[in-house]
């Protein structure tokens, strides 16, 4: 018997946590603009360990750092319409002295692996790469073609990442239909005999405002009627302080019918504070899915204590339901008054769709084969992701990336949160999710 013969397949399983630990290692965090490191090292990092294993990986630069890897594998069957696998692979960047870990070493803790990015999202990245890789080094072809895209720029809105391919090279996504990303396809457990487990169908809007008020400028000391900054302070007031309508869409209702069913009780959204108190540290994450809502971020006025400025800025983060983008933007103009003036920084539409279909049934099965308790369920997220450019070729995007959560960790506070991390077991429990569903889809 050969030294190849006796030598032990390595599987996804046995690398996806080198794999995570790797990627969290490169820094790739994204301020808003090109002043950060760019993504230029994570894109070559990807390429290589999909080049190891047969692909032909293409690394598109948008501008320079700022680059994306895409590689298509052939499926058994190339004539069916294809699917999309995407992440991204920047970060929102982090104070080292605020974490107990350095946020960029990628330190296996507590059974979990810490740093910036473990759940946003480079769990997913080092889940799809595991997967793929254990894949093709053991000739196992999808059953139709599956296109990886992982992505530059999507804290950012995507501009210089999925925006970018799709409007400059949308022929890398020929045939697609569908696509799976980022948060979706964790759990929630209810109790002993029962896990949900939370799929994104949908998400809400983006309107990223700067607002303006132009006021008289003066000396600090005199009478001014025309202050910029009271005005514009004032409104920002009514703003954060505004009680926005409830509206329950499609797939929060699926939602809230699905929880009733698992909690045995009713739940009315009217009145949710004590359904909320329930859902533990997803709470702020469906709560935020009942309304629209507009979050003052910043303030900027003034260069001088004994001068009042002739303008002053306020930013604010703005996110409205599917269905209600009109409402919103009439509400909110209502709600600021005919001084201020309002401008995006970054607008970008709501999604919504139907938890039905194959690639549905393809999540449950591969949930259930590896957890006995799972039972997936829709629900909105907040936020926004890349589907949002890639729902412009037509494709439909769904949010899963699948992790078994221990109940007690607080999921929706890692995103962006201090001390990021994901469970090492919930990394093994992804990979092998991701391989059936692949074979189911």
């Amino acid at each position: 018997m050969s030294d190849t013969d006796t030598t032990r397949h390595v599987t996804g399983e046995d690398e996806v946590v080198d794999l995570c630990r790797e990627l969290i290692r490169i820094d790739t965090s994204n301020y808003g603009d090109h002043s950060g490191p760019g993504e230029r090292k994570a894109a070559e990092y990807v390429a290589e360990k999909l080049a190891e294993v047969g692909l032909d990986p293409k690394i598109i630069e948008s501008h320079p750092g700022r680059a994306s890897t895409v590689a298509r594998i052939e499926g058994e069957d190339p004539s069916r319409p294809a699917l999309l696998i995407h992440g991204h692979t920047d970060v929102v960047p982090a104070n080292a002295d605020d974490w107990t870990y350095d946020p960029f070493s990628g330190e296996i803790a507590d059974g979990c692996v810490w740093g910036r990015g473990a759940v946003d999202m480079k769990d997913m990245d080092a889940m799809t790469l595991a997967v793929v890789r254990d894949r093709l080094r053991s000739g196992r072809k999808p059953p139709r073609d599956i296109v990886l895209a992982f992505l530059a720029d999507e804290e950012a809105g995507g501009t210089y990442g999925a925006k970018h391919l799709v409007r400059q090279h949308p022929d890398l996504f020929e045939g697609v239909t569908e696509a799976i990303g980022e948060v979706g396809g964790f759990s929630f457990t209810v109790n002993e005999k029962l896990r949900l487990y939370l799929v994104e169908t949908a998400q809400k809007g983006i309107h990223w405002m700067r607002l303006t008020v132009d006021g008289t400028a003066g000396h600090g000391s005199m009478t001014n009627t025309d202050n910029a900054i009271t005005e514009l302070c004032e409104a920002v007031g009514r703003l954060g302080r505004h009680t926005w309508p409830v509206r329950v869409t499609k797939t929060v209702r699926s939602f809230l019918d699905e929880l009733s069913d698992a909690l045995g009780t009713e739940l009315d959204p009217e009145n949710m504070d004590e359904t909320l108190v329930k859902l533990g540290g997803i709470a702020k994450m469906v709560g935020a899915t009942l309304r629209n809502s507009a979050t003052p971020t910043m303030l900027g006025a003034g260069y001088k204590v004994n001068v009042i400025p002739g303008q002053a800025t306020a930013h604010v983060d703005g996110r409205f339901l599917p269905g209600y983008e009109e409402e919103f933007l009439a509400d909110l103009d209502r709600i600021l008054g005919p001084r201020v003036k309002r401008e995006d920084v970054h607008a970008d539409k709501a999604l919504e769709t139907g938890f039905d279909g194959k690639l549905v049934d393809a999540m449950q099965s591969a949930l259930g084969a590896e957890d006995p308790i799972a039972r997936a369920v829709p629900y909105m997220l907040s936020g926004g992701t890349d589907a949002k450019s890639f729902d412009d070729l037509g494709i439909r995007c769904f949010g899963f990336a699948p992790l078994q959560l221990p109940p007690e960790l607080d999921f929706a506070g890692m995103f962006h949160g201090v001390d990021e991390r994901v469970p090492v077991d919930g990394l093994k429990f992804g990979v092998r999710v991701l391989d059936r569903f692949i074979d189911a889809s």
